[in-house]
């Protein structure tokens, strides 16, 4: 049997909102898969599905590029190692930088992006990355970087605190609109622009966790159909931008959706880059660490 760390119940605790018990048991039940602990917690304590993957687990920040014409545009994900630098005005001058720079030279990838000559300075874009890093004394890497260019539509862009930012590409309406679609982005961090770009793996999930919540509920065979379906329509509604409630509604009803045909208008896609997201933070083993502290301190003594 896997043995579990007092790590692994924090980080089921973390994902969940659920207690160190449960957490504990359910990974026992598991044989300590973090992923089938947490689906089994769904089933078993109706705990929401995680928002793990979209914590903030590195420093940094987005840098975010908008030609004039509103036709080009990019952002671009840069990592230090403390919040002290990404502070730095250097720091997020760089991160700009390289946005812009991502916009106008259209680089296939982050090397082709580093033999690049950077904009606004001289020297290209790694050359300008390793004086920084002399300077700041911090390691420095462009992590991701996303361009998007558009003929017949318009690009709006959003920065976030500068640890969120978020491009979308959209046709119709104006700038305004295009301002509130940004910021409802940040703000409701959907998943993609319609059901067609959820992935299906997290909707068979939903489907399969709905159909064992109303079995283990006592729920008849007859029913369990119907209301996975109604679960996974509000999963979709939850997670896809056109199915979402706009955060400016006044009435606190209207979607994405119905928002966009009121205007005449579209989404035809959007990047949303949060600043450390997907980055695994090492686990610390925080009873060791109280430990060693206290040892230490009857050394002093």
């Amino acid at each position: 049997m896997a043995e579990i760390t007092a790590g692994m119940v924090k980080e089921l605790r973390e994902a969940t909102g659920l207690g160190m018990m449960e957490c504990k048991k359910a990974l026992i039940e598991t044989n300590g898969d973090a992923k089938a602990a947490e689906e089994l917690l769904r089933i078993k304590s109706g705990a929401k599905a995680s928002k793990a993957a979209s914590r903030v687990t590195a420093e940094g920040v987005i840098g975010s590029f908008l030609a004039t014409d509103g036709k080009t545009g990019a952002v671009a994900e840069v990592n230090c190692e403390t919040d002290f630098v990404a502070k730095n005005d250097d720091f997020m001058a760089f991160a700009r930088n390289v946005a812009q720079t991502v916009a106008q030279k259209d680089p296939a990838d982050i090397d082709a992006l580093l033999a690049m000559p950077i904009a606004n300075g001289s020297g290209t874009v790694e050359e300008t990355r390793k004086a920084l890093v002399m300077k700041l004394g911090e390691n420095l890497t462009v992590r991701r970087i996303e361009r998007y260019s558009t003929t017949t539509g318009k690009l709006a862009t959003y920065l976030h605190g500068n640890k969120i930012g978020v491009m979308v590409n959209y046709t119709g309406g104006d700038e305004a609109l295009g301002k509130d679609l940004a910021m409802h982005i940040a703000a409701s961090k959907p998943k993609s622009v319609d059901a067609s770009g959820v992935n299906p793996e997290d909707i068979a999930t939903e489907r399969r966790i709905a159909i064992e919540k109303a079995k283990e509920s006592g729920k008849p065979e007859a029913m369990l159909e119907k209301i996975a379906e109604g679960t996974v329509q509000k999963f979709l509604k939850e997670v896809t931008l056109l199915g979402q409630v706009f955060v400016k509604a006044e009435d606190g009803k209207q979607t994405i959706e119905q928002l966009l045909k009121s205007k005449g208008a579209s989404v035809s896609a959007f990047q949303m880059f949060i600043v450390g997201e997907g980055i695994e933070k090492k686990v610390e083993d925080y009873a060791a660490e109280v430990a060693a502290a206290a040892a230490a301190a009857v050394k002093k003594g």
